[in-house]
């Protein structure tokens, strides 16, 4: 696959305003597959790391990621470098809808079910392993709520018994606690079933929980969908527009009392 269809295929999997160059290296790396330099916006792909066409796909939509993030970074601010965190939720969510796109499209597959022994071994470790983990840890988390109770009852400080009598890191047990407060779909795993007891509306939870159940997304995906919808949810609401312009005014206010309270100073001094 030549640089100028690999370049092909990422603009047809997403558009880009702002020019970039792909270039396979003709190297092998240990390192890293291939990287993305934001400041020339180059996509380099060691393409002697790939034994298929498809390999090479999915690590030139992981560089072609990092190209899409500064672009949107760079409209907010011209100044932006690059520097700080890559990887982040927001990047791991985008990459897995490029992917996504890239499957629709023919450009991509990632192939399990094709190995019959993989995709029995898929099907042990969703069966035997994440779902009877959930089960598990959503049992853990009411024995937790019914020690928390007694702990009350005992006059016990229930921070003390998680700490020195469990050993269990007081996040970590609130965590349990609120899988086992909620009626979640233990076939997600525990992570994801953290992820919809933290939810307040039950039908959010639902719909979360069916975005897991139905595959094909990333936990990662699933989370900033859901982090989107809160902050649509939050402008539509006219108290959260009036509280949020409150605030802004409070903090506008200040800086002017602040501000006036200097000039009146200066003025004493005159």
């Amino acid at each position: 696959m030549t640089n100028e269809r690999v370049k092909e295929i990422l603009l047809d999997i997403a558009e880009s305003k702002l020019e970039f160059t792909v270039t396979q290296t003709g190297k092998e790396s240990k390192r890293v597959n291939g990287f993305y330099k934001p400041d020339t916006h180059e996509i380099f792909l060691h393409n002697l790391n790939f034994k298929t066409e498809n390999q090479l796909v999915y690590t030139a939509v992981h560089e072609y990621t990092h190209h899409l993030v500064t672009e949107a970074q760079l409209e907010l601010n011209p100044n932006y470098c690059g520097n700080g965190k890559t990887h982040t939720q927001e990047f791991w969510a985008k990459f897995g809808e490029l992917l996504g796109i890239a499957e629709q499209k023919g450009y991509y597959s990632i192939g399990w079910e094709n190995n019959a022994e993989l995709k029995e071994l898929t099907e042990d470790i969703k069966t035997n392993f994440l779902a009877k983990n959930g089960e598990l840890m959503q049992e853990f988390g009411k024995k937790l709520a019914k020690a928390y109770e007694l702990c009350k009852e005992a006059d016990v400080r229930y921070e003390d018994y998680i700490d020195r009598v469990l050993c269990l890191p007081r996040n970590s047990a609130k965590d349990i606690r609120k899988v086992g407060a909620v009626e979640v779909n233990p076939a997600i795993g525990f992570d994801n079933m953290k992820v919809v007891a933290s939810i307040k509306k039950k039908d959010d939870r639902a719909n979360a929980e069916q975005e897991f159940l139905n595959g094909g997304k990333s936990p990662s995906t699933v989370r900033e969908m859901m982090k989107q919808q809160n902050a649509k949810a939050r402008l539509d609401d006219p108290k959260s527009k009036l509280e949020k312009e409150k605030s802004r005014l409070e903090k506008t206010i200040a800086q002017l009392t602040q501000r006036l309270e200097a000039v009146e100073e200066s003025l004493a001094n005159l």
